[in-house]
């Protein structure tokens, strides 16, 4: 028997299929330019079919859902109640609930007595302190209208925080670790006894660190300004900060690796880019550093984190005097793990995979 792995998006749907016992992966594909989900959901149903696996037949659907609020810790069964719980949230996230609903409206259609499970991005960054996750901000704004840090990114944070236990030989309940995930969105995890007690984005995605097209943290001030001064609407600048700003602002494009051959060939911009980008997870390496009791490892993930030896030394280089030392011979040779031997915390690049650790979940809640 199999599990099914769905992260449906406005008009596409990716999915993976394990083998229940073993998690051993037997298809994946994604399904592109789709109309609706119902009919991406029928075309995904004829690929299965054709590799002999019957979606109506399978032990279980997992669902990415980017939002979770307050209300999920954990991964949760799915039935009518927890569909209106995931729509209340929409205008926390309303690129992306809406897209997950359809997609589990279109599971829940088209294999009707196959449970399905919700995994959401936001649940492991819920063990953070109210000290972490509240803004200084009027206490209203909290209790009506649910301003405060959610983070996201919360299932690949989890999985590699769980290889690098594997890795370190070490209970993952008594390690320190600073997780860095870095793709075209970018965020950081201080996990405390592995647990999230600390991460960088916060209400939305948008907060933080420098992204591939979002700016992360700014001085709020500069909205209310371009408001005034070139009367853009809010909606304008709010695309502006989240699709026109990062890297593709600085560098003129949002792929690292054209990044770095401009600044390899000179290119000023990309080089400033690039300085920027390092500076910022430099800075919240440093900020976990001092509020974690002793760090034990840095893990790199993401697209960038895992393919950039570069940024893993430039984020890494002169911090000797913090305990971390890079060996560049093994970092340049791409090896798992990164850091001298003479040195106390690791350094580790580990692979994400966000869908193995969908299907871990559902596969513990199969069996509970």
């Amino acid at each position: 028997m199999s599990i099914l792995v769905i992260n449906a998006g406005s008009s596409s749907i990716k999915y993976s299929v394990y083998e229940t016992k073993t998690l051993r992966m037997i298809n994946h594909g994604l399904i592109e330019e789709i109309r609706n989900h119902h009919e991406g959901f029928e075309v995904m149903r004829g690929h299965l079919e054709t590799h002999d696996i019957d979606i109506t037949q399978i032990d279980a659907i997992g669902h990415r859902v980017v939002h979770g609020g307050e209300r999920f810790h954990e991964p949760a069964r799915i039935d009518d109640d927890l569909i209106h719980e995931i729509r209340s949230l929409i205008p926390l996230a309303p690129l992306h609930n809406p897209a997950n609903i359809e997609g589990i409206q279109a599971a829940r259609a088209i294999a009707p007595n196959v449970p399905n499970f919700a995994i959401f991005d936001t649940a492991f960054h819920q063990s953070m302190p109210p000290y972490s996750y509240r803004y200084p901000l009027p206490h209203d704004w909290y209790e009506s209208y649910h301003v405060r840090r959610y983070g996201f990114h919360g299932t690949s944070h989890h999985y590699v925080s769980t290889q690098a236990a594997l890795i370190l030989q070490k209970p993952l309940e008594e390690l320190n670790l600073i997780t860095f995930h870095i793709g075209n969105g970018v965020s950081a995890c201080a996990i405390e006894n592995g647990r999230s007690i600390d991460t960088s984005m916060g209400m939305t995605p948008l907060e933080g660190l420098m992204m591939g097209s979002r700016c992360g943290s700014i001085d709020p001030s500069i909205i209310g300004y371009l408001m005034r001064e070139t009367k853009m609407s809010i909606d304008e600048i709010d695309t502006i900060l989240n699709k026109k700003s990062g890297l593709l602002a600085i560098a003129g494009t949002n792929d690292i690796r054209s990044v770095i051959d401009a600044k390899n060939r000179g290119n000023q911009n990309a080089a400033l880019a690039i300085d920027m980008f390092v500076y910022r997870l430099k800075k919240q390496l440093g900020e976990y550093m001092a509020i974690l009791r002793g760090v034990d490892a840095v893990v790199f993930t993401g697209g960038i984190g895992e393919h950039s030896p570069l940024i893993h030394e430039m984020v890494c280089e002169g911090l000797e005097h913090l305990g971390i030392s890079l060996d560049k011979e093994k970092n340049r040779a791409c090896e798992t793990q990164i850091h001298d031997l003479n040195t106390n915390i690791a350094l580790l690049v580990i692979p994400t995979d966000e869908e193995l650790q969908i299907a871990l979940y559902v596969q513990k809640l199969l069996l509970s």
